[in-house]
C-alpha cells in the first residue's frame, strides 16, 4: 500500500527556484482543487517579484545586496513549504487514484511512500526463558487493553489490563505452544477479540 506524498524539488539556484515558484503560482491559480492556497497566491506572487528585484540587485553587485535577497529568497521557500502542507491536506482527502494528479495539478513532484500495516497483534520471544512481549495495533487514543493466553484455545488465562497497546508475559512454560488474543476498550465500548496468534514460548 502506497501514499503519494508531495516534495519540492528546488535547485540550489536563486533563479530556478524562483521560476519554479513561479510556475507553481501558475499552476494554482484557478485551480479548482485550491480554492483557498495557503498563502495566498496574490502574497506568493508579490514575494516572487521581491526575490527577482533582490536577485537582478546582487548580479548589478549593489552592496549589501546578497544579505536583502537571502531574506527573500527565506521568505518564498517558507510560502513554498506552507503550499506544499496545503496541497498534501488536499491530497490527503482524496482517493489514491486522485491524489497523484492533483498533486501534480499544483506544480510539485509526488513521492511514494510506502504504508506497512501494523498487525492487530504481535508475539515475540522475551528476553528471559518463559516470557513473551506483545504488542497490539493501537486502537484509539485513549484505549485500554485487555490480553488473554491459552494453551489449547478453550481455557484461557487473563492477564491485567494495560493503557498502552503492550503487554509482557511471564512464567509460561518453555517448549509450549501459546495463542494470545487482545480486546481493545474505547470509549465506543469492548470491542471484539482479536485475532489469535500462537507462538512456541523458549
Amino acid at each position: 500500500m502506497a501514499r503519494s506524498v508531495a516534495v519540492l524539488k528546488l535547485s540550489p539556484r536563486v533563479k530556478n527556484i524562483a521560476s519554479f515558484a513561479q510556475n507553481v503560482a501558475t499552476s494554482l491559480t484557478n485551480n479548482p482543487h485550491f480554492p483557498t492556497p495557503n498563502p495566498p497566491l496574490a502574497t506568493l506572487q508579490a514575494d516572487i517579484a521581491a526575490l527577482n528585484t533582490a536577485e537582478t540587485a546582487v548580479l548589478s553587485r549593489t552592496k549589501g545586496a546578497v544579505e536583502a535577497r537571502d531574506a527573500k529568497l527565506a521568505i518564498v521557500r517558507a510560502d513554498l513549504e506552507n503550499i506544499k502542507t496545503y496541497v498534501q491536506s488536499v491530497a490527503g482527502l482524496a482517493t489514491p487514484a486522485d491524489a497523484d494528479a492533483i498533486i501534480e495539478s499544483s506544480g510539485l513532484t509526488i513521492r511514494k511512500v510506502t504504508l506497512h500495516d501494523k498487525p492487530a497483534l504481535a508475539a515475540k520471544q522475551g528476553s528471559v526463558t518463559g516470557t513473551v512481549n506483545l504488542a497490539a495495533k493501537a486502537a484509539a487514543k485513549r484505549a485500554s487493553y485487555n490480553w488473554q493466553y491459552s494453551t489449547d484455545q478453550k481455557t484461557w488465562t487473563t492477564v491485567p489490563q494495560t493503557l498502552q497497546a503492550k503487554t509482557g508475559i511471564s512464567g509460561l512454560t518453555a517448549g509450549t505452544q501459546y495463542y494470545f488474543r487482545v480486546q481493545p476498550v474505547t470509549s465506543a465500548g469492548v470491542q471484539d477479540w482479536s485475532q489469535l496468534v500462537s507462538l512456541i514460548v523458549k
